[in-house]
């Protein structure tokens, strides 16, 4: 399938707000989406330190499409290819990924605070949510870094109640309301939230951003870094390297060639949480 691009307007929309939503994107395959992320739960028996999801805090599993071969197909699906083409170029980088059990609520933050680099995540809920009920709520123009507004945002909100005067689910933002098989893209720098959710509220996101210069590249081994705190020692998983073809190895390619300090730290990172506590 020819790989399905978005429309000038819908890149400029995203350019100036920050986010896009597709209602009903994947709504094909949504039911073996789904199954596939039940058997990655079932398989790890929970988030990445492998204690079952017990409703009282956010699960998550770092790589998560990783994990099953048909969930790694999403990143040659043509109507994902489109979205991260139209906004990253053609050699766009995959970051990863992360499979989720929300619990309760998620204040206001960004994923990044990126001045140059483009990062996006895309994101699938995979049960109804609404603006009561845990979706998605993003502060349009939230994420122009260098801008007085989106600037005054980063400074303020995430301590809104003493600077604004209005609790988190009060801010003035869009809910997007989904259901399962609509797809939203959202810059990472946006600010985003959620309020109301249930205490198994399933979701994963696909990370992607524009290819790093060699000049910067130093600046992708630190991002890369981050995910030792979840004890992996490659940035994909084995099942998303090996059935990996030209084309899908192309936005592989360059992370795999500067993820070799991950082991390390992520050794590093199981050791000190093995370590006793000292008061």
């Amino acid at each position: 399938m020819e790989i399905v691009k978005l429309t000038d307007s819908q890149v400029t929309f995203f350019e100036t707000f920050g986010y896009l939503g597709f209602p009903g994107l994947v709504a094909d395959r949504i039911e073996a989406i789904t199954r596939e992320f039940e058997a990655v739960w079932e398989g790890r028996g929970g988030g990445h330190y492998g204690r079952p999801h017990d409703g009282k805090a956010r699960s998550c599993i770092v790589p998560f499409i990783d994990q099953r071969e048909y969930l790694c197909t999403l990143l040659d699906d043509p109507r994902i290819l489109g979205i991260a083409t139209s906004l990253l170029g053609d050699d766009f980088n995959y970051m990863g990924s992360d499979g989720n059990y929300y619990v309760g609520d998620t204040p206001w933050h960004s994923d990044g605070w990126h001045p140059e680099m483009r990062h996006i995540k895309i994101a699938f809920y995979l049960d109804p949510v609404t603006r009561d009920t845990g979706c998605l709520r993003v502060i349009p123009g939230s994420h122009r870094v260098g801008d007085r507004y989106a600037d005054s945002l980063q400074e303020q909100v995430r301590r809104s109640e003493e600077r604004l005067g209005v609790s988190g689910a009060d801010m003035p933002a869009v809910a997007l309301e989904t259901r399962p098989g609509d797809v939203l893209c959202f810059n990472h720098n946006t600010k985003h939230a959620a309020f109301g959710g249930g205490d198994r509220r399933r979701m994963f996101t696909i990370n992607l951003c524009q290819r790093f210069p060699e000049t910067r590249l130093e600046d992708l081994r630190n991002y890369i870094s981050g995910h030792a705190r979840f004890w992996i020692e490659r940035n994909y998983g084995e099942a998303m390297m090996r059935t990996a073809g030209p084309e899908r190895q192309r936005h592989l390619e360059q992370v795999m060639a500067n993820d070799g300090h991950l082991a390390e730290l992520s050794r590093e990172a199981r050791a000190k949480m093995a370590e006793p506590s000292r008061g």
